[in-house]
This record gives C-alpha cells, structure tokens and sequence, in this order.
C-alpha cells in the first residue's frame, strides 16, 4: 500500500457540501468513454444495473436474517442497519430491527428509548420465559419493528459463557417470529466477541459496511476469518450478502483508492451502491428518524432506496 497518495480535505460540515458530494450511485458515476451509450459506470467501472422497485410480495416470511456487521466503530454500521430497513419498509416489506449493540443506536435512531422499554434483547437472550412477542415494539414507520437493546446488554456477552450452545441463543430466541417478517436485520456491536457471533450463527447473511478509509480496511480480514469459522462449524448457510462503502467523499482520491481496493479484495461482493458522507446522517440521529423519513427527498434516502433494491435483485432480500 505504500505507493497510495493520499489527498487531505478539511472537514467542513457548517459549510453547503459540492454538488458531487452526494451518497447515492449515480452521484459517483464516472464519465469514461468506452461506457456503452446509455450506460452508467460505477465508481471502479462496472456497468450499474437498473435495480426496479421490487413488486410488493403476496405474503410475508419466511424472514431473511442479515448481520451488519463490522468489528471497527464508526464505520455506519447502525446508520446502514436503520436506513435499509426503513426503505425495505417503504418497499412493503416486513422487517424487524435487532438492536444487538449495548449502546442501544439502533433503538436510539427509531425513536424508541432503551430504558422506556420493560424488556429488552438482554432479556429475550437471559431470560427463557420471556418470548420475542414480548420484547418487540412498533416504530413510527409503517411495516419496520425493534427489538431494543440497552447497556444491560453488555453482562450478557459474560453471562453466555456457561449456556449451552452459548452461539445459538439468539437464533433460538429469534426462531418464532420469523415467519412474520420478510427480512430481520441485525445491528452487531463493535467486537468479534460472542455476541456477534449469535448475531453470525442466526443469521444467512452478512452486510459488512466498510468507511471509505485505509484504517477501516484493516480489520476486515479478520472479520472474513470470523465469518468463515462460524460458517464452517455452527452456520453452513451463512455467506456475505455484500460490502458496502461507507462516508465516501468524492473529492479525495483517497475515498476513490479505497474503493478500489476494496474491489479487489471483495470482487462483485463489492455492492454498486455507495453511501457518501453528508451531515444529513447525524441529523436524522438527532430527531431519531431514518433520512427516509426526516429527509426523504435528500440524496442520503435515495442512496439507501437503492441499497434496498439491490440487495432484493441479488436475492440477499426478499
């Protein structure tokens, strides 16, 4: 990595971000000649599909469990988590958010406060006469459901030592409500502890959104060797549904290089969606909306429509 040259923005949220500083595909794409008349050219040159509203579904379930997850902080792990299920909502699927992080951002982002509730994931994991049924509760949008999670959570990665099938708790806990939502979207906290490995072993597939940083590559082996244990000994289904760049600024060349060396790391897992930096984010956190609602005409939303498309076409979503 030593010939990367590195180009230094400052970061200047208080002033209008450029016109090319969008999170959404098609904000990224690149004019290159060769490009067949009518096509468009993702950020390392592949050829963007056009990812069509999906039909709405006839009925709902069996649900699709996907684990976003990444061990690095900060990487918009819980942004990406709140943001796809409310436009897979949008797009009339039933999806339940799985607040797995001892911070509770996930809760946090939807509106629901974590110590509001009388139950949490915490309980649904130590507790075996509490049911899923008790612990999940509504959002405000429509379709989109939370299991919450508050700091009680973080005893649990103890107290799971002594369990039997410590790995499969949450994919028991889990098990009677899948057939009432089409996808269930988990939200891992920052480690590759024993939580996340539930979070691994419930699940089919794994999300991993990757910060447009070189630091934030550097974990990411460690996390496929992670993935790949888990699906060797306790979960032969599991695969990865896709890696997703994350805080992309297009006018750094560093964003643009770590891209592309996330392309040739990942391949085609590489998704053509791509989520740019913006303040609207941290915003949305604020009112404790997702952009599709606090936002819904702002670039951010559209980008995360756009996620929702594409991991319906590749059948990583229902």
């Amino acid at each position: 990595m030593e010939s990367l040259q590195f180009e230094l923005v400052p970061d200047t949220p208080d002033t209008p971000e450029p016109a090319e500083l969008v999170p959404v595909v098609t904000g990224y794409l690149q004019a290159v000649p060769e490009a067949a008349p009518g096509r468009s050219l993702d950020v390392v040159g592949r050829p963007v599909p056009i990812f069509k509203k999906p039909p709405l579904l006839e009925s709902h379930g069996p649900a699709r469990v996907i684990a976003v997850c990444n061990q690095k902080g900060g990487v918009g792990k819980t942004t990406s988590t709140i943001n796809l299920g409310a436009a897979l909502a949008e797009y009339g699927r039933r999806v339940l958010l799985v607040d797995f992080d001892p911070q509770g951002g996930a809760s946090v982002g939807v509106g629901v406060g974590p110590y509001d509730q009388d139950l949490s994931v915490y309980d649904l994991l130590m507790d075996r006469k509490v049911s899923v049924h008790d612990v999940i509760v509504p959002t405000a949008v429509p379709n989109l459901h939370l299991v919450p999670a508050n700091i009680d959570l973080s005893a649990a990665e103890v107290q799971l030592v002594g369990e039997v099938a410590r790995e499969s708790v949450l994919a028991r806990s889990l098990r009677p409500v899948l057939n009432q939502y089409d996808v269930v979207l988990i939200d891992c906290q920052p480690s590759l502890g024993l939580l996340t490995v539930n979070a691994l072993t419930a699940a089919q597939g794994v999300l991993i959104p990757l910060e447009c940083e070189f630091m934030a590559m550097r974990g990411v082996a460690l996390l496929q060797d992670t993935i790949e244990k888990v699906a060797e000994r306790l979960n032969p289904h599991l695969q990865i549904d896709g890696v997703l760049p994350t805080m992309f600024d297009a006018r750094t060349l560093h964003s643009r290089e770590v891209v592309t060396r996330i392309y040739e790391a990942f391949g085609d897992t590489l998704l053509h969606t791509v989520i740019g930096r913006t303040v609207k984010f941290p915003d949305s956190t604020v009112a404790a909306k997702p952009i599709t609602a606090f936002a819904p005409n702002h670039p951010g939303a559209t980008a995360y429509r756009q996620l929702a498309r594409e991991l319906i076409s590749r059948g990583a979503a229902r």
